[in-house]
């Protein structure tokens, strides 16, 4: 059957063929990682082309030599690539494959040595001589050798998953000891190309023997090592973890090969971080103590990646690592003077603060309280301090935050644990010493989750805050470096514990001198610059930005002022973009195009109000600043009803209760009958009733509103007051006084009337520039008040009147 395969694809009668059947040269194919042994049956998948020509020339000689290639890569093999030593092969059956590959079957005959190259194309071909076994003499040692080699085969196949059994029984019915040694050696999958080939070109049959003898051993001891650990292996492990056991298998090789394997690099890695973070000595050997349970941990196991999370955090704290700059004053002050106008008193306190710093750099940090309405600048304020001091900032807004573990973390136990705000944030800064700056610190929560205000008790403690333990370090850290600077718009809702533990600085609001001040000098050239335009573009004159300030903003800082300057430049880019690029001046016509009508009428407002006699302007404290407050007062015919409207609260109604006792009590004094309320009812109505109010400061306001319209006498235009009153008539102090007296001003009052104990206040919070255009008048009694704010004379009234239709005329016009 092969015959007739091969005389139907080879062509016959060629010269080579002759010459072959000659027998001067013989077919030489060259072979990758394969060597084939006398009397060995091996298939050869022939896919070259020089092969593939080499099988087709054959006719009816079926007789080649397969010779190994020293290089398995190289394609076209020459004569040097080849080795010297070949198999002489008969060709049994040639087997045509789909992808025009043939498959050879090929039976080793002899051992013979290529002795020289007839012809290299299309194929080789050479002359060879063959190489006869040296037989060994029989005896003893010769047979103890056999069958020790074929024992160890044995056992080979018998261990081995891979050889089949049929093996043995093949090699124990061969009796020449070449063959078997030949047999034994096609047989093993474990030797290498260049192992079979050095017993392919030993002729001496015990040298091989020998040799294979050594393989045997070898391959016998290995086996013995790969049972013993897969033996180890399953003592650990349970069958189904297919993953874990051959991590296990892995590392146990590695153990016996003295290898170390990635796990162990990161141990070494996260030891040397924790050598070089700095940490104190109790806390490096907890981290030594954890690090030495991860090296004993598989990476499958559960707590793996939790360890290892908390030694990577207890290795990247700045335990040790400051800023180490030298704090310069001047340039401190220079950079607080650059980024914020005014602030006298809260950049004195702050360069205090440097200057101490300088002379004492282990000075425990303060605690800072910065206490005003949104929009003064107190966040900005934070940075420019990190600046001054250069050093990192970082900024933690506490608004709403409920969960104390917010600020000190989770405990390990639980899933997902990770350290606070705080132990982050100092990771995210890489230094000890930040400034901190804790946003809202007034508008923290309390749930069931705990009470973070209570947290930072210890944290904003400096006598506590050296040792601040976080609940998932559970390791001391010093927090006495770092600079906290707190927030808050107003100070009732900050417990007193933790209220004593801060240094108030109050941020009042602004005047409109200072609003116009801040918008030319940071405003509009921020606004400018954010919204794509040029200075060429636009202009600001002062009188423009002041009627802004003045008729569409009522805020103590300057964000709703930004916000309209930004409105403006916003308009005019988009006038640039419409191809009008002519240079736009602000005028009032263009703020009315561009923001609308007025949206605040300051002393119109109050002169129109105060046009009748029962109303009065009082001054209120607001989380967002001063501002005034309207109260009107009425009455009718009834049968001495009193009535307050206008969502107030019970501090305010007890207030107007002791108003009413003291007019009535001082009815004779006042002009008025004893009796006047007994046929009238008096309503009390505090406008804008949708927004609570409440307050110990308007008592003179009520007072006053109800003298008014008892006497019929309309208080001055453009007064306003503040004050608490007792039943005797005496004026208490009120707090508040700056951000009232601010307010005041930016409504357009001209008359202002405060407690007479006060005047420190004033002396001390507000600059000269600030009072300039407003009268200041101290009242101790309530009597002092009305002779301010209500006329006592025909004339006065006449020019009160006059006073209103020249305002009143002018905000018409």
């Amino acid at each position: 059957m092969a015959n007739d395969f091969l005389s139907e694809i080879y062509p016959s009668g060629t010269k080579q063929r002759e010459e072959r059947s000659g027998g001067k040269a013989i077919p030489v194919l060259p072979v990758r990682d394969t060597v084939l042994f006398p009397h060995a049956v091996l298939p050869l998948t022939v896919g070259r082309e020089s092969s593939i020509q080499l099988i087709q020339s054959l006719g009816d000689e079926k007789t080649i030599v397969v010779v190994a290639q020293r290089d398995a890569r190289m394609d076209t093999p020459q004569p040097a690539d080849l080795y010297t030593y070949g198999t002489l092969a008969t060709i049994h059956k040639v087997v045509k494959m789909p992808n025009q590959s043939l498959f050879v079957f090929t039976e080793g005959t002899e051992r013979v040595k290529l002795t020289q190259f007839v012809q290299t194309e299309p194929f080789m071909t050479a002359t060879v001589e063959p190489l006869g076994d040296v037989i060994p003499e029989s005896g003893p040692g010769t047979e103890a050798l056999q069958r020790n080699v074929l024992s160890e085969f044995q056992q080979i196949v018998t261990a081995s998953p891979t050889l089949s059994d049929e093996l043995q029984t093949i090699a124990m019915n061969i009796e020449d000891p070449g063959r078997l040694v030949d047999f034994i050696a096609s047989s093993l999958p474990f030797l290498s190309t260049p192992d079979k080939q050095d017993l392919l070109e030993m002729p001496d049959v015990a040298g091989r023997l020998e040799r294979v003898n050594k393989h045997l051993a070898k391959e016998l001891e290995v086996q013995q090592l790969r049972n013993k650990i897969q033996s180890e292996v399953q003592d650990q492990v349970q069958q189904s973890q297919r993953d874990y056991y051959l991590r296990e298998q892995m590392k146990a090789i590695q153990k016996e090969l003295g290898d170390h394997d990635e796990g162990q690099k990161d141990i070494e890695e996260l030891r040397q971080k924790i050598e070089d973070a700095g940490m104190p000595e109790e806390t490096k050997k907890e981290a030594l103590k954890e690090l030495g349970r991860l090296s004993r941990m598989s990476p499958m196991a559960a707590d793996y990646s939790l360890t290892r999370n908390y030694i990577e955090w207890l290795a990247v704290l700045p335990w040790s690592k400051s800023s180490g700059t030298e704090v310069d004053i001047v340039k401190g002050k220079q950079i607080l003077d650059e980024d914020h106008y005014d602030l006298k008193k809260v950049k004195d306190r702050i360069l205090d603060y440097l200057s101490v710093r300088r002379l004492k750099p282990d000075m425990k940090g303060p605690i800072l309280c910065f206490v005003g309405p949104p929009g003064v600048g107190k966040t900005s304020l934070g940075r420019s301090i990190a600046k001054a001091l250069d050093r990192k900032f970082q900024r933690i807004s506490l608004g709403g935050m409920h969960d104390e573990a917010e600020l000190r973390g989770h405990r390990r136990t639980y899933i997902g644990a990770l350290p606070g705000q705080i132990i982050q944030n100092l990771r995210r800064a890489g230094t000890n010493d930040p400034v901190f700056m804790l946003d809202e610190i007034d508008k923290l929560g309390r749930d069931f989750r705990g009470d973070p205000s209570s947290a930072l008790l210890e944290i904003l403690d400096p006598e506590q805050n050296n040792s601040f333990r976080d609940n998932y370090l559970d390791q001391p850290f010093d927090l006495s470096k770092v600079l906290f600077i707190c927030t808050a718009n107003q100070l009732d809702p900050i417990p007193a514990p933790l209220l004593d533990r801060m240094e108030i600085i109050d941020l009042t609001g602004y005047t409109e001198q200072e609003k116009t001040h801040i918008a030319f000098r940071y405003l509009i050239p921020r606004q400018i610059k954010e919204n794509g335009i040029l200075a060429e573009n636009i202009e600001f004159p002062e009188e423009s930005v002041g009627y802004i300030v003045r008729h569409y903003t009522r805020e103590a800082g300057v964000r709703k002022l930004e916000q309209l300057i930004g409105t403006v430049c916003r308009k005019q880019a988009r006038r640039i973009a419409e191809g009008n690029t002519e240079k736009l001046v602000i005028t009032h016509e263009v703020i009315h195009e561009f923001l609308g009508g007025i949206k605040v009428r300051v002393d119109t407002e109050i002169a129109e109000r105060t046009k009748r006699a029962g109303v009065a302007v009082g001054l209120a404290w607001t989380p967002s600043g001063g501002d005034v407050l309207f109260i009107e007062a009425n009455k009718m015919k009834g049968n001495g009803g009193f009535k307050m409207t206008g969502q107030i609260g019970e501090v305010m109604q007890e207030s107007m209760q002791a108003a009413l006792t003291w007019v009535r009590s001082n009815a004779k004094s006042l002009g008025l009958e004893e009796d006047f309320t007994k046929d009238v009812d008096i309503h009390i109505h505090v406008p804008a009733g949708a927004i609570p109010k409440d307050g110990p400061s308007a008592g003179v306001t009520m007072a006053t509103v109800l003298v008014s319209l008892m006497t019929d006498r309309k208080v001055h235009p453009l007064t306003a007051m503040t004050g608490e009153i007792t039943l005797s008539g005496n004026v208490l102090p009120v707090g508040g006084i700056k951000e009232k007296f601010l307010a005041a001003k930016r409504a357009g009052v001209k008359d202002v009337i405060l407690p007479a104990e006060n005047r420190l206040n004033v002396e001390e919070d507000l600059m000269p520039e600030q009072i300039a255009g407003v009268n200041i008048h101290y009242a101790s009694c309530i009597e002092d008040v009305l002779k301010v704010a209500l006329p006592r004379t025909v004339a006065e009234e006449v020019k009160d009147e006059q006073v209103r239709e020249e305002i009143l005329q002018h905000a018409e016009v």
